[in-house]
């Protein structure tokens, strides 16, 4: 089956148009097929602590919740740190490391 691109062309559902080779190398994620894999395997009955993916079953602190919302209201957060990142961040790693 040959696809050309041109704004006339539809692809039935069963048509799949062709995929770049880059695109058809990216592997499957690891997290996402440990947390299929762990899922599966409680599904299945079986005793499963999964530490594959960050879902967590609690809800956020009102603490954070509320400094979240204070950082979205200034106005220094309205633009991109600088590329370098924040000098008071980068001296505070650099004592700890």
């Amino acid at each position: 089956m040959t696809v050309r691109s041109t704004p006339t062309t539809l692809l039935t559902v069963t048509e799949r148009a062709p995929l770049s080779r880059k695109l058809s190398a990216i592997a499957e994620s690891a997290t996402l097929k440990v947390d299929a894999k762990a899922k599966a395997l409680q599904a299945a009955g079986r005793p499963v602590i999964s530490y594959a993916a960050g879902e967590p079953d609690f809800a956020t602190p009102q603490f954070v919740v509320d400094a979240a919302a204070k950082a979205l209201k200034d106005a220094k957060n309205f633009r991109y740190t600088p590329a370098a990142g924040l000098p008071d961040l980068r001296e505070a790693i650099a004592e700890k490391t």
